[in-house]
């Protein structure tokens, strides 16, 4: 079976306006299938946790409805919409968003995606977590599916 690494950016946002949310749902959907890349999680501790927590949404709940629905990713969002309690304004969506785009990694795995994409000078890269994502995500596409 083909294992796929998610090419949608933590930096993507859907209608609703909430960065990372289609690439948790990308995630999720390959993992409930069997065909995401190794090394990637379904609904992890970091972005998947930060969205949930925010918006006010069960991982588990979330997991269990993307794994039995199979929905596209406008069925997610409308979804999310019918939860209770679930937090979409303006103000919570915009502190979640505010929080991904400034969030740094520490040193260790920052120079370790640099590294692994040959990239040797850090100053040149934008630092945050979103950016050295994209670069780590490409690099592992680039090893799977172009080498």
């Amino acid at each position: 079976m083909v294992k796929i690494v998610p090419l949608i950016s933590s930096g993507v946002a859907g209608p609703l306006g909430v960065l990372h949310l289609p690439r948790l749902w990308l995630k999720v959907s390959l993992e409930a299938c069997g065909k995401l890349a190794d090394g990637y999680p379904g609904l992890g501790k970091g972005y998947d946790a930060m969205v949930c927590s925010a918006l006010g949404l069960s991982p588990d709940a979330v997991k269990k409805y993307i794994a039995d629905a199979k929905p596209t990713y406008p069925q997610l969002e409308a979804w999310i919409k019918q939860q209770p309690g679930v937090k979409l304004d303006k103000a919570t969506i915009h502190k979640l968003n505010v929080a991904m785009q400034g969030y740094i990694h520490d040193d260790t795995t920052a120079s370790g995606i640099l590294k692994a994409s040959g990239i040797t000078d850090a100053s040149s890269v934008c630092p945050d977590a979103i950016n050295l994502n994209n670069l780590d995500d490409w690099q592992e596409f680039h090893a799977a599916e172009l080498k």
